[in-house]
């Protein structure tokens, strides 16, 4: 089974995330799709297993295998939350939606450090072009804006909301270029406090519900092994002996 194969089949949830989603579409925008497949179980039982990612067939898409999806969800990885909250969905069928049943186990504060984290690490990115061309990529700092505003409401509500809202001019202001750079630099540096003081007294509990997304992932690749093709029909006999014992 090729990894097209794989997305175009197998897939359980679908998205379209960056600036449609979070509400900062301009004319010249693209459409990031994201998604979610779920691999045969009889692949993950063979030497050679299913990718645990696939870029494509179309352009701007990528997706993760399931199991892959939690393990970065359940790290916090940002663009991986982000993606379980768009609200641009645009294929889900039953595993995807007990997946979005799950938005809240992967929330923990968890989210400071890897938001932050993250944040750091574009900051310099846009300091270092600012040293080289004197001005930074102004759509990276509107998004990295918009990044440090998400973690800082999360830590404050414990509900993830992607959408900008009121925000959407004053951000796409600094992606035209249109504030300058030490404002927008300010602007940066007390959303970053923001989120600090939210951590230490964010609702979020400390970690993830690990247990809820082993017990959904064992369900999900059971009922996977028990809808096997006819050419598996020995695997099928066993994984059904043993689910009844």
């Amino acid at each position: 089974m090729s990894p097209e194969d794989l997305v175009r089949d197998h897939t359980v949830y679908s998205c379209v995330m960056g600036s449609r989603a979070f509400g900062l579409a301009t004319g010249d925008s693209d459409t990031d799709r994201r998604g979610v497949f779920l691999a045969p179980t009889s692949l993950q039982w063979r030497l050679s297993k299913p990718p645990t990612h696939v870029e494509g067939p179309a352009e701007e898409q990528f997706s993760w295998e399931l199991e892959r999806f939690c393990e970065l969800a359940l790290r916090a990885n940002p663009n991986i939350l982000e993606c379980l909250h768009s609200p641009l969905v645009e294929r889900i069928d039953d595993t995807g939606r007990e997946l979005l049943s799950l938005r809240a186990a992967f929330l923990s504060r968890r989210v400071h450090e890897t938001f932050v984290r993250y944040a750091a690490g574009q900051r310099r990115k846009l300091e270092a072009d600012v040293r080289r061309h004197g001005a930074p990529r102004w759509k990276h700092a509107m998004h990295l804006l918009r990044l440090l505003a998400t973690c800082r409401d999360l830590l404050r509500t414990g509900e993830l909301v992607v959408e900008v809202g009121e925000d959407r001019e004053p951000l796409l202001a600094v992606r035209r270029g249109e504030v300058p750079w030490d404002r927008v630099q300010s602007w940066m540096a007390r959303l970053a406090d923001e989120a600090d003081e939210a951590a230490g007294r964010s609702p979020l509990p400390a970690g993830p519900d690990l247990a809820r997304v082993e017990d959904f992932l064992y369900r999900t690749r059971l009922r996977s092994a028990l809808e096997a093709g006819p050419y598996d029909e020995v695997v099928q006999r066993v994984v059904r002996d043993r689910a009844v014992g």
